[in-house]
């Protein structure tokens, strides 16, 4: 039963895809007092009866356990880009935030199942084995509803139906399918009761991190009041991938091969995602402007699908989870004990 809710949570939200006393007093103004940083971005996903919030220098995972109370997991951030700093640079910082979102993402769901199942493996940390073959579940279910599938309808479109279609006529068309697959997806799995509870998870994430940008105390008054809907989210990361995506594999010539455009489409992901994480950064950071309230507009349409409306133990969960991540970033961070 951890798996499957491993597998069906773990593909809504990674394909949709993206954290005492000192708790209990650290405030919104705090964190960001501590962080000596007013730009500091927040952002976490839903989990299975819970939610994971990272802030500059840790995570926290907050998971409902089944008697009532709360399961946390938490940790510092080691930052791979403090490292390497060419991994900094534009479009490339994208496809590694992505890549490390994945990682955390899926570790976060692990732990998640296996509190919810009140088993002990799900309590410890997935080997890296486990991680890499979650990640290669999950990647080749992407590959293959998204790519592989919408590349070989338009080819049979063409054959069949099209023989004179252009270059751009098959990569909207290519594009449209993928697109249409993405949504027939998203629309069935939120019938799923389990589905559903996720995201509702995911709509208190994003009333939680409103709260913490209005610089308001994290507390579940504050957070009721707030959008389920962000402009950061990853559900709109992947509007930003899907548009993106049809410009970008233009550049393949749709008369090559099916195996060479297949190869291709796989190997431009990285260069796609990097292009959407800088434009969806852009335009949460400029609201104000009415083009880029424009390109995050379609996103936020989709997040009525892909958040619901939270109740006040779910707010909790959230709030709970971005206050503990938020300690990793105070003026004392030894008060901050790694769980």
């Amino acid at each position: 039963m951890t798996g499957l809710r491993s597998v069906w949570a773990g593909s809504a939200r990674l394909i949709t895809g993206t954290f005492g006393a000192v708790m209990n007093g650290l405030t919104a103004s705090d964190a960001t007092t501590a962080d000596r940083n007013v730009d500091m971005l927040i952002g976490g996903q839903a989990v299975i009866e819970g939610v994971l919030m990272r802030s500059l220098s840790g995570y926290s995972v907050a998971v409902r356990q089944p008697n009532g109370t709360i399961a946390i997991k938490k940790d510092k951030l080691v930052s791979i880009t403090k490292k390497y700093p060419v991994l900094k640079f534009p479009v490339i910082r994208g496809s590694v935030v992505l890549i490390q979102s994945l990682i955390l993402g899926i570790r976060a769901l692990n732990y998640s199942a296996g509190v919810v199942s009140e088993t002990e493996e799900g309590k410890q940390e997935m080997s890296s084995a486990a991680v890499a073959g979650s990640m290669i579940m999950a990647a080749l279910l992407g590959v293959g509803l998204f790519i592989l599938a919408p590349l070989g309808i338009t080819n049979l479109i063409r054959h069949y139906l099209m023989p004179q279609m252009t270059n751009f006529t098959y990569n909207v068309i290519d594009g449209l399918i993928r697109a249409i697959f993405f949504f027939v997806y998203i629309i069935s799995i939120s019938f799923m009761n389990e589905i559903r509870r996720v995201f509702q998870y995911h709509g208190a994430e994003h009333k939680t991190v409103y709260t913490f940008e209005a610089n308001e105390d994290l507390t579940v008054e504050n957070a009721r009041t707030k959008s389920t809907l962000h402009p950061r989210c990853g559900t709109s990361f992947l509007m930003f991938v899907l548009a993106i995506s049809i410009v970008v594999f233009s550049l393949v010539p749709s008369t090559m091969p099916f195996v060479v455009k297949f190869l291709a489409r796989v190997v431009l992901i990285p260069l796609i995602a990097g292009l959407a994480y800088e434009i969806i950064r852009f335009s949460a950071r400029h609201l104000a402007n009415p083009f880029c309230r424009a390109l995050v507009q379609p996103g936020l349409w989709l997040q009525k699908i892909t958040t619901k409306e939270p109740d006040d133990s779910q707010l909790e969960i959230a709030i709970t989870a971005l206050r503990e991540a938020l300690l990793f970033d105070a003026v004392e961070p030894e008060r901050a004990a790694v769980a």
